[in-house]
């Protein structure tokens, strides 16, 4: 297998608006104008905001998600050095001058810097909603705002488009206030006539990086996933955002938002590393098992500080340690949905689990487009019980093709309400065979995946004090022999360490990212968490997996980590920060310590304990 390298795809498109989105205001009225792209079908809505207070902060919250970039940025000498130089060269000319000479500088040096994305917006019959991805895309976000707030004037026009939704219009919005009568308009704008007779357009022409169509598509694949799901209410993650905001990070230690679930309690959220924690208020969990999710990325949430005083309850939906996580602030008439990855920075780790939610199958299918014929005749949208009564699907092929759907753009899963939508996210078709994989080395380590037996995890060991360590073995025949990938991850689920036996690995190591035989191996664990997560019933596979739990009293946080290494059943115990007691066990066969690991497993749960997952 051999490694190439391509420079960074993205697709080109061309947004045209007739004029700028705006808000103009006066002393008794304002008016807000989200202008949508001509390129696409026509999309309208005018219509009275009967809350304006509500909306001015809704859409600030939105434009905070859209425009947060939340990467590392580490000192670049070499940029400021050009910096500089820049402002020598151009400190004779004016303002305008210098000021053409810097964004033609940022346009060769960094393109990408002042982009923001435009909203996809859609009007349908019962909300409007936009949505948007962040510049470092990592953070997604969906605002609705319900019919009910909007006094309609006149027909709207149903459908999806992209509205122009920059820094002048949010400068714009902070106009709006309670004493003025505001009126909101979607696809309509003045169109000036220019010296020549024709319409003055305003062009965007950009090439959006594939991974932000793929972000998407994500996204709504994660969404219709299993959740374990619980409620806050706005004070309970008021409580934790102050306490993050009077609190600075420590450097080496943990900064992750643990969340204790147990059957009939309240949630707890717990903030590392000061262990602090927050019971929730607004009622019990309802999950059948009891867990401790661990989540990344918390200091996104500050995003939704402008909205947090119309929000009454946060419903909170995760998929595990690590994984993706929604929040969805639901207010009186206005709701968004908050989409977290499972880590801040997108590094090639967390980005191939979270690739792993996605099916890899990109072909149309028929029940596909019975469904887009049935939501696109009037209908719109519908729960995934009534598109299957409506059209016939059943069982395995309805989920295959709603998951197709919104894979393809052409569907999304509204998770705050419950429903499928017609969205397409694109005017035209998706090219998917390129979205599918983000170069050849991905593919080649999906291709070995779908093998039988050519992707084996041969250990997975927990080492205390580093992380856990997995080791693998991949077979691949076209050249003839098997290599031997390892893997350190961190209690963050990044990786500390890697290693391969390959000659790539050993020529370039990590220069050139990571060779397909690492990412199989990452593949390979993630797919075994997935089914484990899924129920399905690991007695019969599994000779190498350690699980952990823990359990709070009023001394603090008792934990217990149970190893099973083949013939060997390890067991660790002890208090959360302490050097933990350990016992080894041999068993004559390996059906003997399976039995022995999984009665153990059973006697943590009987005894209270929370099993840590992801861990």
């Amino acid at each position: 297998m051999t490694n190439e390298s391509d420079e960074t795809p993205a697709q080109p498109f061309t947004l045209a608006y007739p004029d700028a989105s705006r808000v103009t205001a006066t002393e008794a009225a304002a008016d807000v104008v989200l202008t949508a792209d001509a390129n696409r079908p026509p999309v309208k809505l005018d219509a009275r905001v009967k809350d304006p207070l509500k909306l001015r902060e809704a859409l600030s919250a939105l434009y905070a998600v859209v425009a947060s970039d939340y990467r590392y940025k580490p000192k670049d000498k070499a940029a400021y050095a050009a910096y500089l130089r820049m402002k020598r060269e151009t400190s004779h000319l004016g303002v305008w001058q210098a000021q053409q000479a810097y964004f033609s500088w940022l346009s060769r040096n960094d393109p990408l810097a002042a982009l923001i994305l435009d909203p996809v917006i859609t009007v349908h019959p019962d909300r409007t909603f936009c949505e948007v991805f962040s510049k470092d895309e990592s953070t997604y976000g969906h605002l609705a705002i319900d019919r009910e707030q909007l006094e309609t004037t006149g027909d709207p026009t149903y459908g999806t488009t992209n509205v122009d939704f920059s820094q002048a219009l949010f400068d714009g919005v902070q106009q709006m206030r309670g004493y003025r009568e505001t009126r909101l308009h979607v696809g309509g704008a003045r169109v000036e006539v220019a010296t020549q007779g024709t319409a003055a357009v305003i062009e965007k022409k950009i090439r959006v990086p594939d991974s932000w169509l793929r972000g998407f598509l994500q996204v709504q694949s994660a969404a219709t996933l299993p959740l374990d799901s619980f409620r806050l209410s706005a004070m309970d993650l008021y409580n934790v955002l102050r306490h993050l905001r009077l609190n600075g990070d420590k450097k080496g230690k943990r900064r992750g938002l643990r969340v204790e679930l147990v059957p009939g309690e309240a949630p707890r959220v717990v903030l590392e590393p000061w262990e602090a924690v927050f019971t929730g208020s607004a009622g019990a969990y309802s999950g059948k098992a009891a867990r401790v999710v661990r989540v990344w990325g918390r200091r996104r949430l500050m995003l939704m500080r402008r909205l947090l005083p119309y929000v009454s309850t946060v419903d909170v939906h995760l998929l595990g340690s690590g994984l993706p996580s929604f929040w969805v602030f639901r207010g009186d008439g206005v709701t968004l949905t908050f989409g977290l990855s499972g880590f801040t920075s997108a590094n090639w780790s967390q980005a191939v689990t979270f690739d792993l939610l996605l099916p890899r199958k990109t072909q149309d299918s028929k029940p596909l487009e019975t469904i887009i014929a049935y939501l696109d005749d009037g209908v719109w949208f519908a729960p995934a019980a009534e598109i299957g009564k409506q059209t016939g699907l059943k069982g395995p092929a309805l989920a295959e093709a709603l998951q197709a759907g919104c894979q393809q753009g052409r569907l999304m899963y509204d998770l705050a309400h419950g429903v499928y939508r017609l969205r397409p996210l694109t005017d035209g078709p998706l090219d998917l065979a390129k979205l599918e994989f983000r170069n050849p080395r991905e593919k080649q380590a999906y291709d070995l995946i779908e093998r039988r037996s050519a992707v084996e995890l041969v250990s997975d060991n927990r080492i205390p004090g580093s992380g856990l360590e997995l080791v693998g073995k991949v077979t691949v025949r076209e050249d003839g022999r098997d290599y031997r990938p390892q893997l350190l991850l961190g209690d963050e689920g990044n990786v500390l360490k890697a290693e391969c036996t390959c000659a790539l690995f050993r020529k370039q190591g990590l220069k050139a990212e990571p060779c397909a035989h690492l990412i199989a191996l990452r593949l390979a664990y993630a797919k075994r968490e997935a089914d484990r997560a899924r129920g399905v019933d690991p007695r019969q596979v599994i000779t190498v997996e350690t699980k952990s739990f823990s359990r709070r009293d009023a001394k603090g946080e008792e934990v217990v980590q149970v190893s099973l290494d083949r013939s060997r059943l390890r067991t660790k115990w002890g208090r959360a920060g302490q050097p933990l007691r350990q016992q080894t066990l041999r068993f004559n066969s390996v059906d003997a310590a399976r039995a022995a690991y999984f009665a153990r497993v059973s006697e943590m749960d009987e005894k209270g304990f929370l099993s840590v997952v992801g861990e």
